[in-house]
C-alpha cells in the first residue's frame, strides 16, 4: 500500500499564531471575542456541537484548527430559509456540510418507518431538529445563502450515499447525494486526510474544480479523462489474463452500471453493489465511475488509513469534552452516554452485511498507541468535572480488534475478501489479544481509576481465540452485563449476515461463565438478535424462538432489520439477489421477508413471551403446521389462552388465568393439551 503524506506535515496557515479557541465559535459574538473578522471554514452539522472526539464535527473542526484555519460551527440550523446559514458570515475557503454522526433518516425513523420520539444528538433529546436527508437540504440552503462559496459534503450520510443507492424510506433507488445536494466535492470514509488536503490546496489558491485527485473523494465530471483505462464492471469477477495484466491499476477506472440502469433493474443494482464492495481495499482499489443522466460521478480510491502517530495526534487535540456552553444545562443523551469513554481503534474487518462500518471506516484497523490512550484517561481523571473514577468504555466499532491485522502486508494489500472472519477466521489474520490485555491492565491500574468497563460489542469469534483475553475481560471489565451479538441461530440467515455459527457463541458463553464463576461474580450475557434479515424464513424465526425459550431468554429489546444505504444486506433486501457471490441473471435468489405484517411476525418470534404477540404467533404456527407448539405446558411456545386486555381483541368474560389471575378466553387450536 502506498504511503500517504503525514497529516501534520503541511505548512500551517497563518491563523496558527492565534491561541486555539476554547470552543469553536457558533456565533458572531464568539468570533468577535476571538478577534476574528471571518471564518476560513464553516461546518454545518445536524448534531448539537459537542467538543468531544466521538463527534465528527469536533474532530474535523479541531484538526483544521491545528492546521491553522479559523473554523466555525453552525449546529442544527433552521432549514426553512437561508438566514440561519449566514450566522457566521461567508467563509473564506468553503462550507463543510454533514448530517452528523448518523444518517438523518436512520436518526428519525425506526425500522417500521415510524418517527422516533427522541433524537439522542439534540439537547434534551428533542426530536425534529434536523430535516430528512439533511445533507441535501443543508447544502441547498448554503448555496442560497452564499452562492459562490465551495461546498464539501461528508460524514456518514454523504459517505454511504456516494453512488446510486436504495433508500428504504422512499422505497426507491436515489441518485448519488452529490448530484441531489449540488455540492462541489464529496468526502467519503474517515475524512481527516481529505479535508486537510482540501483546505490546504484551496488556501494555496487552487480552484475547487481542480481537486480531482484526492483519495476518498467523489466529484462530478463529463467522461473519462485522457490517459485512463476504462474497465466494464462485468469483468471484476474475472481473473486477469493477457493484456489485462499489463493495465496500470492506478490509471484504471471501473464503470458501474448507470443510475438509470440500476434504478430499473435489481440484478444490475446487486451487481453494482458487489463491484463497489470489491473495490474498497485502499491497497488495490481502483477508481469507480457511474453515469447519472449526462454526467458521471467519479469516486477516487479510498483514503490511506491513519498511522498510529497521526491517530494519536488527532485524538489528543484540545477538546473540552463538553457540549458547547450555549446549550446551558440541557442534556445531550449521546454525550451523556460516551462522555467518559475512549476510542482506541477504528475500522472493522468483520464485514457483517447489515452493517456499514466497513464501507465507511474500512477493513484495516487503525490503532492508537497505548501511551496515548493512557494520557487521555489521565486527562479525564485530572481535568473533567463529574468524573467518578469509571471509564465507561475502551473501544470503537468493536471492542477487541485493537492491534489485530493481517500477518502479511502484501497479502493485505491484495486481498478482496469482504470479511477476515467469515466463514472462519482467516489464517492470515492475527488474533493475538496480548496488546489489548496489556492496555486493559495498565488502564485499570492507574491511580484514581476505579473501574474500566468495556461497552463496545465484543467480537466473540475472535475472543475465543484468546481465552486469556476473555478471562481478563470477564474478571475485571464487565459491569454485571456484557452485550454480545450472535444475531441468529440458523445457518441460512447467518450466511447472509456473514456471522459465525451459534456454536461459537456457546464456546464464548462457556468461557464467560467459567471465568465469572472463578472471579466470584454473578454476570450475564445480553445477546442481540436481528429479525426479518434477508435470507430469514418463518421457520428460521421459529427455530430461533424455540432456542431462546430452551435457553430461558426473554428479550426486552429486539431489532428488526433496517436497510441502511449501501450495505450488502440492503442490496439483498432490494434485489432479492446475493451480492456476496457473482451476480448473474440466474444467480442465487435470496428470500426477503417484506411487508409490515411479515416483518412484525419475525419480530414477534423474538418476543414470544409477550402476550401482545400471541394471537399473531398462534395464527402463524397453525399456518406452518406447528399447532403442537400452542398450549399451556413447558414444551409449548405460546399458550392457548389470552390475558384480558392483550392481543388483537379484548378478552371476553371467561375463566381466570392460573398465571395472572386475570380473566381469559380459550383459543381454538389443534394442539394437544399437556
Amino acid at each position: 500500500m502506498q504511503a500517504a503524506r503525514d497529516l501534520f506535515s503541511y505548512k500551517k496557515y497563518w491563523a496558527s499564531r492565534l491561541t486555539p479557541a476554547p470552543v469553536l465559535p457558533m456565533s458572531r459574538a464568539e468570533m468577535d471575542e476571538l478577534g476574528w473578522d471571518e471564518c476560513d471554514i464553516i461546518i454545518v452539522t445536524g448534531d448539537a456541537y459537542v467538543d468531544h472526539p466521538s463527534f465528527g464535527m469536533a474532530v474535523v473542526g479541531r484538526l483544521l484548527e491545528a492546521q491553522g484555519f479559523r473554523v466555525g460551527i453552525i449546529s442544527q440550523p433552521d432549514w426553512s430559509s437561508p438566514e440561519a446559514f449566514q450566522a457566521l458570515g461567508t467563509p473564506r475557503l468553503f462550507f463543510g456540510v454533514t448530517a452528523g454522526n448518523m444518517d438523518s433518516m436512520v436518526n428519525r425513523f425506526t425500522a417500521d418507518r415510524r418517527i422516533r420520539s427522541n433524537d439522542a444528538y439534540t439537547p434534551n433529546g428533542e426530536p425534529g431538529k434536523r430535516p430528512d436527508h439533511s445533507v441535501i437540504v443543508y447544502a441547498q440552503r448554503v448555496r442560497e445563502a452564499c452562492k459562490d462559496v465551495p461546498i464539501v459534503i461528508g460524514g456518514i450520510e454523504a459517505s454511504l450515499r456516494r453512488v446510486a443507492h436504495f433508500d428504504y424510506w422512499s422505497d426507491t433507488v436515489r441518485r448519488s447525494i452529490l448530484f441531489d445536494s449540488k455540492a462541489d466535492l464529496l468526502v467519503y470514509g474517515n475524512g481527516e486526510r481529505q479535508i486537510v488536503e482540501i483546505a490546504q490546496r484551496l488556501a494555496a489558491g487552487e480552484d475547487i474544480t481542480a481537486l480531482t485527485d484526492i483519495r476518498g473523494t467523489a466529484y462530478a465530471c463529463s467522461g473519462i479523462p485522457e490517459g485512463w483505462h476504462e474497465i466494464d464492471s462485468s469483468s471484476v469477477d474475472e481473473a486477469p489474463h493477457g493484456s489485462a495484466l499489463k493495465v496500470d491499476r492506478a490509471r484504471s477506472v471501473v464503470r458501474l452500471p448507470a443510475y438509470e440502469s440500476v434504478a430499473a433493474d435489481p440484478v444490475l443494482y446487486a451487481h453494482a453493489s458487489r463491484t463497489l464492495h470489491l473495490e474498497t481495499n485502499p491497497g488495490n482499489a481502483r477508481a469507480l465511475v457511474q453515469r447519472h443522466g449526462e454526467r458521471d460521478i467519479w469516486l477516487n480510491p479510498p483514503p490511506i488509513p491513519l498511522t498510529t502517530a497521526e491517530f494519536d495526534r488527532v485524538y489528543e487535540l484540545p477538546y473540552t469534552r463538553f457540549p458547547h456552553p450555549a446549550y446551558g444545562d440541557a442534556k445531550i443523551p449521546s454525550w451523556e452516554m460516551i462522555r467518559f469513554s475512549i476510542i482506541i481503534q477504528r475500522g472493522c474487518f468483520g464485514g457483517c452485511t447489515f452493517c456499514s462500518i466497513t464501507e465507511h471506516e474500512g477493513r484495516i484497523i487503525q490503532n492508537r498507541s497505548e501511551d496515548s490512550v493512557i494520557r487521555e484517561i489521565e486527562s479525564i481523571r485530572d481535568t473533567t468535572p463529574g468524573f467518578t473514577g469509571v471509564i465507561s468504555d475502551l473501544g470503537g466499532p468493536t471492542a477487541n480488534m485493537y492491534r489485530l491485522a493481517c500477518k502479511s502486508r502484501e497479502i493485505e494489500a491484495a486481498c478482496r475478501r469482504p470479511s477476515c472472519v467469515f466463514p472462519a477466521v482467516c489464517p492470515n489474520m492475527g488474533t493475538d489479544h496480548s496488546q489489548l490485555i496489556s492496555l486493559y491492565r495498565r488502564a485499570r491500574s492507574l491511580p484514581g481509576v476505579k473501574k474500566v468497563l468495556i461497552a463496545s460489542g465484543v467480537r466473540y469469534d475472535l475472543a475465543v481465540q484468546s481465552p486469556e483475553y476473555v478471562k481478563e475481560l470477564v474478571t475485571h471489565h464487565v459491569g454485571g452485563y456484557l452485550k454480545i451479538a450472535p444475531e441468529h441461530t440458523e445457518a441460512g440467515p447467518l450466511a447472509k449476515m456473514m456471522k459465525p455459527g451459534i456454536g461459537t457463541y456457546h464456546r464464548f458463553k462457556e468461557l464467560f461463565e467459567k471465568y465469572s464463576e472463578a472471579a466470584g461474580k454473578k454476570q450475564f450475557l445480553i445477546p442481540y438478535f436481528i429479525s426479518a434479515h434477508p435470507g430469514t424464513t418463518d421457520q428460521d424465526m421459529l427455530n430461533l424462538a424455540l432456542w431462546l425459550k430452551s435457553n430461558k431468554l426473554r428479550l426486552d429489546q429486539v431489532q428488526n432489520f433496517l436497510p441502511t444505504p449501501m450495505s450488502t444486506a440492503t442490496a439483498m433486501y432490494h434485489t432479492g439477489r446475493n451480492p456476496l457471490r457473482r451476480v448473474t441473471r440466474s444467480s442465487e435468489p435470496v428470500f426477503v421477508p417484506k411487508g409490515i405484517r411479515n416483518r412484525r411476525l419475525h419480530k414477534a418470534f423474538l418476543r414470544y413471551h409477550d402476550a401482545e404477540n400471541w394471537p399473531m404467533l398462534r395464527e402463524a404456527l397453525q399456518r406452518m403446521g406447528r399447532a403442537d407448539l400452542i398450549g399451556n405446558g413447558q414444551r409449548h411456545l405460546v399458550p392457548s389462552w389470552q390475558p384480558a386486555g392483550t392481543g388483537k381483541k379484548p378478552s371476553p368474560a371467561g375463566t381466570k388465568s392460573p398465571a395472572t389471575g386475570k380473566m381469559r378466553r380459550p383459543v381454538a387450536t389443534r394442539s394437544r393439551r399437556s
